[in-house]
């Protein structure tokens, strides 16, 4: 029998967990002995803390899209909402009506969006859970835990069509992309009407979405936000600043007066059936995968279990992920990992709790689910045999609990996964928090490795967060160099960005079941982002950005350094440009690094520098465009790099979508595998990544996409993902899906070659609330 040695927390790590409760006593010690509690919650600069009430009725409202039923007028209409865009508290330009109600078993929100010219209200997308920043839309963050960090977002646009997501610790997204994360799916209900006077909505939720159970003495964190996208405009209920907007969920308001509800115990089973075939070509062959054509014939089921309210089981057995997304081709020009995101259902449900953020943008994370159930070189899936989670809050600590295990395929052996988080929430969004995590494996040369980690989040005044963990990790055959120590501090405010972070890599830190972008690094990161907004004609806003990235090992020996100064100008309808300056490199390669194909960049240390210029079209249109043009010097040739990318919306049931990069490389030295220098001219090669997307909705629930790719720098260049979607009840799929090529990319840094494979699959899953 193997045995493992015990998961040892670093002394270091004790003392920041002590360090961290300490300041949290201190800090709401103070706040409760500061003199008697106000009704309103001080939030800073912004007014004290916005509560709406919600108003009980005996049966539900007629839920068709208006407000025509009498029982929206008892409740009072919420109408007080303020531009966080353009003019920071501004009242908006056009009036926004909120009224809430509720019953034993669903909390139901109707919305008038009045409108002074409705003919140019935006709506061209049927699909769901697909960003609706292109659209008009209103959205509903609901945090039922009340922890001030965590929501649910419920989003609709004109058209009725929906998006939901979660926003966990109030990370911001990327402003194209929506506020949260899409990959959490819950049953809901909305129609909408355009009008006369605007657009307008009805939406019903039911308390088991939200697995909330209590019926006494609720309070949530409440927040409403409108978007008009042909006047680029956003308005807000509540944390209307510049520095806060949706995701800042402990700036959102409160929701009193629901009281005397239905249990709302969330319970639900959901079975599956796949048939298909798979073909794998000859070139896998001594791989651990079968060359040739095989059947596909199974089934699963996923459970999901309330336990009490905010606390959450699921239960996947035999997993299927056959109807996750495919990921974006990239082609990667440094030695170094790229991140690709989580997309399998199972793991994105509630995934905010296991959240540990290891500092960078280069997405590190102590604890990555793409680890589990996808081999991270070839991308290929490796089969789940069974899964469990827990998930949610119980008396003021947030809780993540999960075990998965996953049978022998191809060059991967069997394996099991166990992870455990503990946050416990502070004041204003602050929290202090533990994890760990363990991988045994039937992998001989690697049995076992286990991650153990401390980090807090202290938010001071609304604007300074500061952010520290320490981490450490254990493999077979390593006694030292494994520990991973950051800080970081960042101050925002409507007009000021700053941001600086300090980690210590040890060279042996090695979180198998994480995402780490380099190991060996003491690593500095400073951020600076200017942004005025003078009264120019057209213009929004200017943002003036400079950062240095300074990362010798922990011999002090500089391996990477980048600096970097960026001009960029947002116009008022919503047009942009966003040039680097100069960005200047040194970069040290101690193995030859492959980047492309036979062709390796030698040992060496290189410095280079790089210039940006790229310009957006107006995102109102129907046909909009983004060039982008990146050129100078590279290692010790040149480089350009061309894109352009391209969206053509003809109307609500039709787009099309374009994106091509040309990368020109005009290298001097290069060499193959062995470390030969190759004849001068195999440095002067070009690689183009693209994609070309096309999606029909035939209504809102019957949706169909193809998405080609290509990337030259792979034997097999193009590939493809074709799927029909029939969403024919709430929470229940018929999927077609053809793929060509690989559906996940490989995690592993250069640029490997991967398997081509072919395979076709019709799935099935039926939702049942027994």
């Amino acid at each position: 029998m193997t045995s493992y040695p015990k998961a040892i927390f670093p002394r270091s790590a004790c003392w920041f967990v002590l360090l961290s409760f300490s300041l949290g006593s201190s800090f709401l010690n103070a706040q409760q002995q500061s003199g008697p509690q106000q009704k309103e919650r001080q939030t800073g600069a912004q007014q004290p803390t916005r509560i709406a009430q919600a108003t009980r009725v005996d049966h539900p409202p007629k839920l068709d899209g208006t407000l025509d039923d009498p029982a929206w007028q008892m409740a009072s209409p919420i109408t007080n909402f303020r531009q966080r865009e353009p003019f920071e508290g501004q009242p908006p330009t056009e009036r926004t009506e909120v009224r809430v109600l509720y019953d034993r078993h669903d909390v139901y929100f109707g919305i008038v969006c009045f409108d002074s010219d409705p003919s140019r209200i935006v709506a061209r997308e049927l699909r769901r859970d697909v960003p609706q920043e292109l659209d008009d839309y209103f959205e509903i963050t609901i945090d039922s835990a009340h922890d001030r960090r965590n929501a649910y977002v419920f989003q609709v646009n004109p058209l009725g069509t929906q998006r939901d997501a979660l926003i966990t610790e109030e990370q911001p997204t990327e402003s194209d992309q929506g506020d949260g994360d899409p990959g959490w799916d819950g049953v809901w209900t909305s129609e909408t009407r355009i009008t006369k006077r605007g657009w307008t909505v009805t939406i019903a939720i039911p308390f088991s979405t939200l697995n909330f159970m209590r019926s006494r003495d609720v309070i949530w964190g409440i927040n409403f936000k409108r978007f008009i996208r042909r006047k680029n405009e956003e308005v807000l209920w509540s944390g209307w600043r510049r520095a806060f907007g949706a995701s800042r969920i402990s700036q959102a308001g409160d929701l009193h007066g629901i009281s005397d509800i239905g249990s709302g115990r969330l319970f639900i089973v959901k079975p599956y059936g796949l048939t298909g075939f798979s073909h794998f070509p000859p070139s896998a062959a001594g791989t651990g995968f079968t060359p040739g054509t095989s059947a596909l014939y199974t089934g699963g089921v996923d459970v999901k279990l309330g336990l009490r309210s905010n606390l959450v089981a699921n239960f996947t057995v035999n997993t299927d992920f056959a109807d996750a997304d495919s990921d974006t081709l990239q082609f990667n020009l440094t030695p170094y990992k790229l991140f690709f995101p989580e997309k399998r259902q199972f793991f994105l449900e509630n995934a905010g709790v296991f959240n540990f953020p290891l500092g960078g943008d280069s997405g590190d994370l102590l604890f990555f689910s793409r680890q589990i159930g996808i081999d991270p070189i070839t991308g290929e899936e490796v089969p789940v045999n069974a899964g469990g989670k827990v998930t949610g809050s119980l008396d003021g600590f947030e809780l993540g609990v999960m075990d998965v295990d996953t049978r022998s395929s191809g060059p991967n052996p069997s394996a099991n996964y166990a992870v455990a988080r503990v946050k416990r929430s502070l004041w204003g969004g602050s929290y202090i928090g533990v994890m760990g995590i363990g991988k045994s494996s039937g992998n001989p040369f690697d049995s076992f490795n286990q991650t153990s980690g401390a980090d807090t989040r202290l938010v001071f005044y609304k604007d300074l967060v500061l952010t520290g963990y320490a981490a450490q990790t254990r493999s077979p055959g390593v006694s030292s160099g494994q520990s991973n120590l950051g800080a970081g501090v960042n101050y925002q405010n409507s007009w000021l960005e700053i941001f600086g972070q300090h980690r210590v890599i040890g060279p042996n830190f090695n979180p198998e079941v994480g995402f780490l972008e380099r190991t060996d690094c003491i690593c500095d990161y400073a951020d600076v982002n200017f942004k005025p907004r003078p009264k120019l004609r057209g213009v929004r806003a200017l943002n003036f950005e400079g950062f240095i990235f300074h990362a010798p090992d922990t011999k002090h020996v500089l391996q990477t350094q980048e600096w970097q100064n960026t001009f960029r100008m947002e116009f008022n309808n919503g047009a942009y440009t966003d040039n680097d300056i100069v960005d200047v490199f040194t970069q040290r390669l101690t193995t030859p690094f492959n980047i492309y194909k036979n062709v390796f960049i030698p040992i060496g240390e290189y410095h280079w520098t790089r210039h940006q210029l790229t310009y957006g079209s107006s995102r109102e249109r129907k046909l909009m465009a983004n060039f982008f043009e990146r050129f100078g010097t590279y290692y010790d040739g040149r480089l350009n790099e061309a894109q352009i990318r391209g969206t053509y919306r003809a109307n609500e049931r039709l787009s099309f979508s374009l994106a091509e990069q040309w990368n020109r490389f005009r290298l001097g030295f290069v060499s193959d595998s062995t470390g030969h220098l190759l004849p001068p001219t195999s440095g002067n090669f070009s690689v183009v990544v693209g994609s070309f997307q096309t999606n029909y909705s035939f209504s809102r629930f019957l949706t169909l996409s193809a998405l080609l790719q290509m990337d030259t720098a792979n034997t097999q260049a193009a590939s493809a993902n074709i799927r029909l979607r029939w969403n024919y009840r709430p929470d229940s799929d018929l999927f077609f899906i053809y793929t060509a090529g690989q559906r996940f990319a490989s995690l592993v840094a250069a640029n490997p070659p991967q398997f081509y494979e072919n395979s076709f699959a019709i799935k099935f899953t039926y939702s049942l609330r027994p």
